[in-house]
């Protein structure tokens, strides 16, 4: 009878078994691979990149332009606070401006001075006569006091000192073009577009050799349909000299003697001895092959892209821009074309 109920125990303990294996099996066979499963894992979003102006206050406000035709400037900056000791004025200062009430001057009225240089004309242009007046933008003032017939300024900001006799005109109403997205590398053989195309005339600061955020005068403006944000590309034919020049030729003069020794002669085949231009004339004497040579009969070879520029500011005949990418430096007189 025990033995009995030892194997009745032993079955009951077997099916529970079995039976727990059997809902594991279920629930193993309900229960979704993990590759169909949904991907729990959270999803990084990066914000993409917002736009930012391409130029700073600095660049907008002392940037320059040349003027086709100026108009008569009569506000003039005719002293200073302390001119009994200084004949020059920065950020800070206070100048006199010779109007006030009786010419409208208001109380925080602003002005930005300018300084004409003279008219201005390029070897490198193509178009006739004068681009205009190249007038250079040297500080911003703020009217802080204003009499009968003067009145007080403070400078608030100086691109160059400030000198009496500089001319006050109204702030220009300017906004820095946004920058752009680059999804792509300079092309530095890129072919012509067949679009406008112009020539670098002048460097802010008299420069003849400028890189990137530098500001640089065009000779494309309004009358060419340029407009305040337009891309154009630098570029210059190959083989066009640099500012520093340096003689054109093979690295080693040749010789007629060649370049072998006087006591150890091996023959004219020297690193550096003259390299002949038939190889299949049997004189001995062979016509030497030169670089020049090779350069006058050979195709015409792509240009070559040096950077490009964003249009700040345009006037008639010239426009105001940035250099907003270089692949190398950038020369008065390059060429750029509109994209």
């Amino acid at each position: 009878m025990p033995n009995r109920q030892i194997i009745r125990v032993s079955l009951c303990f077997v099916t529970l078994i079995l039976l727990s294996l059997f809902h594991a099996l279920v629930v193993i066979a309900q229960t979704p691979d993990a590759e169909q499963q949904p991907n729990t894992r959270p999803t990084v979003i990066i914000p993409e990149k917002k736009p930012v102006p391409v130029a700073g206050e600095t660049e907008m406000q002392c940037a320059g332009f040349i003027e086709l035709a100026p108009a008569l400037r009569p506000f003039v900056v005719v002293g200073g606070e302390e001119e009994q000791e200084q004949n020059v004025y920065a950020s800070g200062d206070y100048v006199f401006i010779n109007a006030g009430r009786q010419q409208n001057i208001n109380v925080g009225q602003e002005f930005s001075a300018v300084r004409p240089r003279g008219r201005f004309s390029s070897k490198f242009t193509a178009k006739k006569g004068t681009l205009g007046v190249y007038t250079q933008e040297v500080g911003r003032l703020r009217v802080t006091e204003v009499k009968s017939q003067v009145s007080i300024a403070l400078v608030t900001n100086s691109c160059e000192m400030i000198l009496l006799g500089d001319l006050l005109r109204p702030v220009p109403q300017r906004a820095a073009p946004l920058s752009r997205r680059e999804t792509e590398l300079l092309d530095r053989f890129a072919d012509p577009n067949g679009k406008q195309t112009g020539r670098i005339v002048l460097a802010r600061d008299a420069r003849e050799v400028v890189s990137m955020n530098q500001i640089i005068f065009i000779d494309l403006g309004a009358e060419d349909s340029i407009k305040t944000g337009d891309y154009l590309t630098i570029y210059r034919p190959i083989g066009t000299p640099n500012v520093a020049r340096f003689q054109n030729g093979e690295i080693s003069r040749n010789s007629s003697s060649g370049f072998e020794s006087e006591r150890f002669r091996g023959g004219k085949f020297s690193n550096k001895a003259q390299r002949i231009k038939d190889p299949t004339d049997a004189r001995l004497v062979n016509p030497p092959l030169t670089s020049p040579e090779i350069k006058a009969r050979r195709p015409p070879l792509p240009r070559k892209v040096v950077g490009e520029v964003v249009v700040l500011d345009v006037q008639q005949r010239t426009a105001t821009v940035m250099i907003t990418r270089v692949a190398q430096e950038v020369f008065t007189g390059d060429f750029v074309e509109l994209q």
